[in-house]
């Protein structure tokens, strides 16, 4: 069944200081008052502890455990809340733009690492002036659902985007040195997963599989948070026109349905943590967005191959495509 998570994020705000001890008290002040608001996840700005400061990489980066993860990781306990802190690493003899997951026994649940650092030579033969790029990318399967981590330059290269959504992730956490911008909001709609974004410079965001941005910081508030369930579908309108006004009829107050009518979608997320969508999708015959497309590129393959479309039973059934029932 579906469980109400609250996420939070933080915002730097371009608050820099000279030293990596500095950077981690600032944001520590930070994460202590979204701890505050009792989430079930927090997400930490891309190398906070290195922001601004001109030092060779190699004493930046810290080991794992560490100084900075030891520290999160009281705190990580304390609260029994997971905490995404993004750091330079060392291991295994190298440095990595990482992103390392705390769980609520304030022990390493995970570690990402960037796929995709920007190059700070001229030639393209050194990256973020000493890191190795990540291997893959990463899922985690957390105890309210499956998350992926995106980083700062990650955000320019669509096929990880992408491979986190063939891999039913349902949020994806992007800390990063900058806003980020519409981009989050695109990837966000395409695959149909909550965006969480925590930055260095003024917007972190939560964005939800929709596009929509749900909450933002700004230069009065560095910390923001919303209560989200994860337990979540987005279906087109084509064959639904009656769903929305259905599930609310039968399930008062126990359903939040945003509607996209321009995008001629609509989110069904239940509020009730005894519903679950796969419960309202059988009762009230629906499926996902991504469903109805794949119905239509079967039919599309068999056409351009010269044969007949195989007939499909969509949840549907004979209901009218354009209009209510």
């Amino acid at each position: 069944m579906g469980r109400k998570t609250r996420v939070a994020t933080v915002c730097q705000g371009r608050n820099f200081h000279s030293s990596i001890e500095a950077n981690r008290e600032y944001i520590m002040k930070l994460l202590n008052l979204a701890l505050k608001q009792k989430p079930d996840i927090v997400c930490l700005p891309e190398t906070f502890t290195a922001a601004s400061i001109t030092k060779p990489i190699e004493e930046l980066a810290e080991t794992v455990p560490g100084p900075t993860t030891n520290i999160v990781a009281k705190r990580a306990k304390k609260y029994g809340c997971y905490i995404i802190c993004p750091i330079f690493t060392l291991r295994e003899g190298k440095i990595w733009n990482s992103a390392i997951i705390i769980d609520r026994n304030g022990e390493v649940a995970g570690i990402y690492d960037k796929v995709h650092p920007v190059t700070s030579s001229s030639d393209y033969t050194v990256f973020e002036k000493g890191v190795t790029p990540g291997a893959e990318v990463s899922v985690f399967d957390l105890d309210f659902g499956r998350i992926g981590i995106q980083i700062c330059f990650d955000i320019n290269f669509p096929e990880s985007w992408r491979q986190l959504s063939e891999n039913s992730v349902k949020m994806v956490f992007w800390p990063s040195a900058y806003n980020g911008g519409f981009p989050l909001q695109v990837y966000a709609y395409l695959h149909h997963y909550y965006v969480v974004s925590s930055v260095c410079t003024e917007k972190s965001r939560i964005i939800d599989p929709c596009g929509v941005i749900l909450a933002e910081t700004d230069k009065n508030m560095s910390v923001i948070y919303r209560d989200i369930n994860l337990d979540y579908v987005v279906s087109h309108y084509d064959f639904n026109y009656s769903i929305p006004d259905n599930l609310m009829d039968a399930h008062p107050g126990r359903v939040e349905i945003r509607s996209h009518i321009d995008e001629g979608q609509f989110l069904v997320e239940p509020t009730d943590e005894t519903l679950t969508t796969e419960q309202l999708q059988k009762e009230f015959c629906f499926e996902s967005v991504f469903k109805y497309f794949q119905r239509h590129n079967r039919a599309y393959k068999r056409i351009i191959q010269g044969k007949k479309p195989v007939p499909q039973k969509a949840a549907h059934g004979e209901r009218p495509m354009y209009e209510k029932n």
